[in-house]
This record gives structure tokens, C-alpha cells and sequence, in this order.
């Protein structure tokens, strides 16, 4: 019995002493304003008023605020995440656990596709012209792709199902890549373990079906040098995730001997000869390193372009990994991101008589929320 007591006041003791520790440390450690790991920013500590003391928001913040900033987080945070994949679970903040150790986001039933639809379809007619050739080309992810490796009673969705929708009401001529990346599926990887993009190969799939649309010759991948620049990549769904224990991706890049670049990023007035920014090799977000991360606008001049066709891509990031194939074919390429550029691509179209191609890209799985839309025009 006494033994019992002692055992009971020496745990109680230690676990006092654990929270006095976690506590003191917590108070003391340099606080973050940035998740590397999750790629977000943490929670400010909230500012105090009588407003919002009273509407309970105080209260509501500094849990967020405490949550954000606990000590040793990602640490629990992973340990929360494997102790529920050993015991089965398939799904983890709104991602599938794959087979052969894919990480799939969920795709959700999109509520937005006649805004979006409309918004392309005004975009259309404002840029119309018999010497400017528009196209649209909205990927599907691997939620809709690599259904074999979805856990089992996940529903499969066929997302080109809201893309023919889009492509009938907006009246531009769609590019449906969905059927290259399906019969490329057993050749080479797609879409990445960790991230929610597609990989260099599957964005290689997606160029091979514009080349087609386009009546282009596509450039062989033997005709180009690879170069895998890190395999210690993990994206913005492991981030979801956190399991610790998962097997990372790896990043090639695909580079054309042939061309000769000059690539302007207008926002910042930097001037280089690569598509590439390896010094996002080092960081988290490996994925930045195509196009040098964001940009409002992106000139890439090609002095051996095939052509002195000019493009202009609006687009996600998605396009990004697909600008090294298109180069060969453009004198001119400006890529826009209207999430950013605020002067309307329609308006720059219209300026510049010049231009001879236009290619909306967008993936399927951001497109219902992605805010740059409603910029384009």
C-alpha cells in the first residue's frame, strides 16, 4: 500500500515536472512565423480588445496561437500520423494513404464550374481573333489517374467529366491530356509520392498532347538532357500528413541543348538563362525551383525556337514543369500568373499583335478555388 502511494506520488511528480519543463520551454523558445514543413504561416498571438473578448475570437485565437507554437510539434505531430496509419487508417487530413506508397489528395465535387466555365468563355471572346490560336488544357491529378493505387471504397471520380463541361460552355478548344497520362501510367511515374503535382514525366505527357493538338513535333526525351537535381523531396501532401517514416520523392529535370534562353522575371527584374532555380534544392519547397517559384509574369525568349510563334500561358503550377518542353516551339513565351498580375492577360493580348497562341492550363483538383481565375480578363 505504501509502495503504491509512493509510485503514485513520484508519477505524479514526473509528469508535474514534464509540464513544468514543456511549459518553461515553451515560453522561452524563439517563436516561428513560418512552417517550413507545412509550407504555411503560423498563427500570430492575437491582439486583446473587448470585442473580441466578448465574441469568444480571443479565446478561439489562442488556442490557434498555442497550437501553432507547441513545443516539439512536428515531432507529435508525426507520431499522431504513424500511430494511425499502423492502425489503418487510409485517410489523414482530407489525404488518402495510397498503395505502393502514394499520398493522394481527396478530390471534392467542385461548386464553381459555371462561374468558371463563364469566366473562360468571356476571356474567349474578348481575346478573339482569327490570328490568335486559343486553347485549354485542365489536367486531372491523380485522384482521377492512378485509381489503382486509391485505398480501397474510395470513390472514383472521373474529373474530365467537369472538364468536357467547362471546355463545351466556354467555347475554347480543349486539350485533354487525360488519356497520354492513363497510357503512361505503367511506363513511369506521374505524379509524385509526396506532392500534389505531376512529375517532369507526367508533365512531358501533358506536352506530348499539345504537340498533337498543335500539329507539332514533339522533342524526344532521348533528344534532352536529364538531370535528377535532389531525391530528398517531400511535398505539400506530406505536409499534410506527417508521417515521418515515408519514403521521399525525387526531382529530374529535362533541359534542351538546343535552345538558347533568356528568361525575364518582369516582377523582379532578374535576367538568367535557365527555367530553373536550384537553390530551392536546399529548401522544403523543392517544387519552386521550376520557374524560380512565383511570378506575376514571366518573359522566355528562345533564339533557336523552331518558329516566331509566340505564347501566352496563363496558368497554375502545374504548367511550370511543362514550360521546358514548350520552349522548343516559341520564340516568345510569357507566362502569367493572374493571381498575381493584376493588368489583365486579355488587356496584354490585345497590346501585343504579335502574339500567335494562347494556352489556359489549369489542374482539376485547385481549379474550383483558385482565386487567379476570375483575373484573366
Amino acid at each position: 500500500m505504501i509502495q503504491n502511494k509512493k509510485l503514485r506520488t513520484l508519477t505524479s511528480t514526473l509528469l508535474a515536472g514534464g509540464v513544468l519543463v514543456l511549459s518553461i520551454t515553451f515560453l522561452l523558445s524563439p517563436k516561428q512565423n513560418f512552417s517550413e514543413n507545412e509550407n504555411r504561416y503560423l498563427a500570430k498571438f492575437p491582439s486583446l480588445s473587448w470585442e473580441n473578448i466578448r465574441s469568444g475570437e480571443y479565446m478561439e485565437d489562442i488556442g490557434t496561437w498555442l497550437s501553432d507554437h507547441f513545443p516539439l510539434r512536428n515531432f507529435f505531430m508525426g507520431l499522431k500520423a504513424g500511430t494511425e496509419i499502423c492502425l489503418g487508417k487510409k485517410e489523414i487530413n482530407h489525404v488518402y494513404i495510397g498503395k505502393d506508397e502514394y499520398l493522394i489528395e481527396v478530390y471534392d465535387t467542385p461548386v464553381n464550374t459555371e462561374r468558371i466555365a463563364d469566366t473562360f468563355q468571356k476571356f474567349h471572346k474578348k481575346i478573339a481573333s482569327p490570328n490568335v490560336d486559343t486553347s485549354l488544357m485542365l489536367i486531372p491529378t491523380a485522384h482521377a489517374i492512378l485509381t489503382d493505387k486509391l485505398p480501397a471504397n474510395a470513390p472514383a471520380i472521373n474529373q474530365m467529366d467537369t472538364a468536357n463541361i467547362i471546355y463545351e460552355k466556354s467555347g475554347i478548344p480543349g486539350i485533354d491530356c487525360s488519356s497520354y497520362l492513363s497510357q503512361a501510367s505503367e511506363s513511369g511515374q506521374l505524379f509524385y509520392y509526396t506532392d500534389h503535382h505531376w512529375t517532369t514525366y507526367g508533365a512531358y505527357q501533358g506536352y506530348l498532347a499539345f504537340c498533337d493538338a498543335k500539329g507539332f513535333t514533339p522533342v524526344s526525351l532521348n533528344d534532352m538532357t536529364a538531370e535528377t537535381v535532389t531525391d530528398a523531396f517531400y511535398g505539400t501532401i506530406y505536409s499534410k500528413v506527417n508521417d515521418y517514416t515515408h519514403k521521399a520523392d525525387s526531382i529530374t529535370l529535362y533541359t534542351n541543348p538546343a535552345d538558347v534562353l533568356t528568361v525575364h522575371y518582369t516582377d523582379t527584374g532578374e535576367i538568367t538563362d535557365s527555367l530553373y532555380n536550384l537553390d530551392y534544392v536546399l529548401q522544403k519547397d523543392k517544387y519552386s525551383l521550376f520557374l524560380n517559384n512565383l511570378h506575376t509574369l514571366i518573359e522566355i525568349t528562345n533564339e533557336n525556337a523552331e518558329s516566331d510563334r509566340e505564347l501566352v500561358l496563363i496558368k497554375d503550377s502545374y504548367a511550370n514543369s511543362m514550360v521546358p518542353f514548350l520552349t522548343h516551339h516559341f520564340q516568345k513565351i510569357y507566362v502569367f500568373d493572374t493571381r498575381y498580375y493584376k493588368q489583365g492577360p486579355s488587356s496584354f493580348i490585345e497590346d501585343h499583335p504579335s502574339v500567335t497562341d494562347v494556352l489556359l492550363l489549369y489542374n482539376m483538383n485547385t481549379l474550383d478555388s483558385d482565386s487567379g481565375i476570375r483575373g484573366i480578363y
